[in-house]
């Protein structure tokens, strides 16, 4: 028999008010934290769980970041009993295969919520912290070999114990990393965020009671898992498999392959990942959690962006993936490049998911990766070392009805760019340029996006330099007759005698005063074959200097061209 809502007032009611405390809790964090990479490049997120480990809520900020507090919870609930856990305790955790976690900088807070004298919540929070040890600074390194590169390991460990911090561990991790005053700082506001979360539970379990409370989680539980369900039944029977690839595994060397098939039957809803790729032998393993969230995020993208993200929009779901590939990591593979991956992996599920889906719903390959560089040295105002990290998007895949988007972040990575004045404020280093890279989407029907060029010049001898990207080698491909994207590029020096084209996996580079590093990053797929492209289309590409002339003529011939420039300008 099909179970039934009991009360959908109620359960809208409550979804909605539980999301807001999640929201809320990560405009607290963002606001109060001290470093640029939490408070201005928004590089945190924060859910709600229950007291059986069951995603009941989480903000919209980074996807990758849902599997690592669900895997912080389901680590907690291992090893302690409810009855264990008291009111102003509070957990810290970052290790994937120890913790649940997604790499190390990712460290997650996660703190049990009591209403009426039992556990009933998980305040959760994570937040990407711009350095946590190991052996170059950022702690995401593309080369590192082992995980014991990569930083301060934490498994679940209590950090306060009824509402009292353990300054002495507190001490212990910031001493670990090369910015201390940051990792105290955003530590202490990761816990009182937490706090601040269980006031607001409280109050709305006040409000409503428990026993409505607890029959709202099981009505919005239960109505997410049925309409994606009903969205999964809707698609065609069958195995549809993608395959994207990797440059190559953290080292120069073979491509590596992201391979998906999506296996659909009835209403439950498969992904197999055999095919693959094996293990890397950089950074650029996928661990557990983050396969999941990365999965998680591509479901809700493609077949219900509306869905909300709760365990109903999880439990139709199965994913398989051989263990000892890219994708499944064995212990103690490194793992500080894993974003790299995940979106490269978001690009085949995509792929697999567009081929059950009607023609005007598909869309051509994203730029399906996260060009990041950690820039560090000694801060002369504040008298400390610092570390400056950045992660870039690209362009997206064009549609069937319009262009891709141009310079954004796709898939499991939603940070913004630190913007030009704060990091000048903040950092030794100037932004010299900040802009669309011309050609570098596809051609097609639809263009797709443009990729973004961001060009740092550094001011100060002993600086440090760290890249991690993918892309310089295997582009966006295009669909139904579209071309592929660009590839990207990083450059230092650029334009100079001294000009050097990097590995996507550059690390531990030494730069000095006045030089420059310039990062070019990939666009999407074109859509349609460029022959079908509208001449007022071409003509605005054109006139904005999105397409040069030269790339214009290759792509869509020099008649075609000819015809657009000949039009009135508006």
């Amino acid at each position: 028999m099909t179970k039934r809502i009991a009360d959908p007032i109620q359960m809208e009611v409550f979804s909605n008010r539980v999301l807001a405390i999640a929201e809320d809790m990560g405009s607290i964090l963002i606001r109060s934290s001290f470093s640029t990479n939490i408070k201005e490049r928004r590089d945190c997120s924060t859910a709600i769980i229950d007291s059986s480990g069951r995603l009941i809520a989480q903000a919209e900020h980074i996807p990758i970041h849902l599997g690592a507090m669900m895997g912080a919870v389901e680590t907690i609930l291992k090893r302690y009993r409810l009855e264990d856990l008291a009111p102003g305790d509070a957990f810290i955790c970052n290790d994937p295969y120890l913790a649940g976690g997604s790499h190390l900088p990712d460290i997650s807070i996660i703190t049990p919520v009591h209403i009426g004298g039992r556990v009933r919540f998980f305040a959760g929070n994570i937040a990407h912290h711009a350095d946590v040890g190991g052996r170059n600074p950022g702690s995401t390194s593309g080369t590192s070999r082992t995980i014991f590169e990569e930083g301060i390991r934490l498994p679940v460990i209590r950090i306060a114990r009824g509402g009292t911090i353990d300054e002495d561990l507190i001490e212990l991790i910031a001493s670990n990393t090369r910015d201390p005053e940051e990792r105290r700082l955003d530590l202490r506001t990761q816990i009182g965020t937490n706090v601040r979360a269980g006031a607001m539970l409280t109050q709305l379990c006040d409000r409503m009671g428990w026993d409505a409370v607890a029959q709202a989680i099981e009505d919005v539980l239960l109505y997410t898992s049925q309409r994606l369900k009903n969205r999964i039944a809707a698609l065609p029977d069958g195995d549809f498999r993608f395959e994207r690839a990797m440059d190559d595994d953290g080292f120069p060397g073979p491509q590596v392959p992201i391979v998906c098939t999506a296996r659909i039957r009835g209403d439950t809803l498969t992904f197999d990942f055999a095919g693959s790729g094996p293990e890397a032998r950089g950074a650029i393993n996928l661990p557990d959690s983050a396969l999941k969230a990365s999965v998680y995020y591509c479901v809700k993208a493609v077949l219900d962006p509306g869905l909300m993200p709760n365990q109903g929009a999880i439990d139709p779901i199965r994913i398989e993936a051989p263990t000892g590939s890219i994708v499944n990591p064995r212990p103690p593979a490194a793992v500080a490049a894993r974003a790299v991956t995940s979106n490269r992996l978001c690009g085949a599920v995509f792929g697999a998911l567009f081929q059950a889906l009607p023609i005007e719903r598909a869309m051509a390959s994203s730029n399906d990766s996260t060009s990041a560089s950690s820039v560090s040295g000694w801060h002369p105002r504040r008298k400390t070392t610092y570390v400056y990290p950045e992660s870039m998007g690209g362009g997206i895949g064009a549609f069937q009805d319009r262009d891709g988007m141009d310079a954004v972040h796709v898939h499991t990575v939603n940070s913004t760019n630190l913007p030009v004045e704060a990091l000048e404020l903040e950092y030794p280093l100037l932004l010299d340029e900040y802009c669309f890279v011309p050609d570098s989407g596809g051609a097609g029907r639809h263009r797709g996006g443009l990729g973004m060029a961001r060009q740092i010049r550094i001011l100060n001898d002993g600086t440090t330099l760290s890249v991690r990207s993918d892309a310089h080698i295997v582009a966006a491909p295009g669909v139904f007759g579209g071309l592929p994207s660009s590839v990207t590029r990083i450059v230092r020096n650029p334009g100079t005698d001294r000009e050097e084209v990097l590995h996507s996996k550059a690390s531990g580079l030494s730069v000095g005063a006045g030089e420059t590093v310039r990062v070019e990053t990939l666009g999407g797929g074109g859509f349609g074959p460029p022959s079908e492209r509208p001449l007022e289309l071409l003509a605005a590409d054109l006139r904005q200097e999105k397409v040069s002339l030269a790339a214009a003529k290759r792509d869509y011939g020099a008649e075609m061209v000819a015809a657009a420039l000949a039009l009135p300008t508006p």
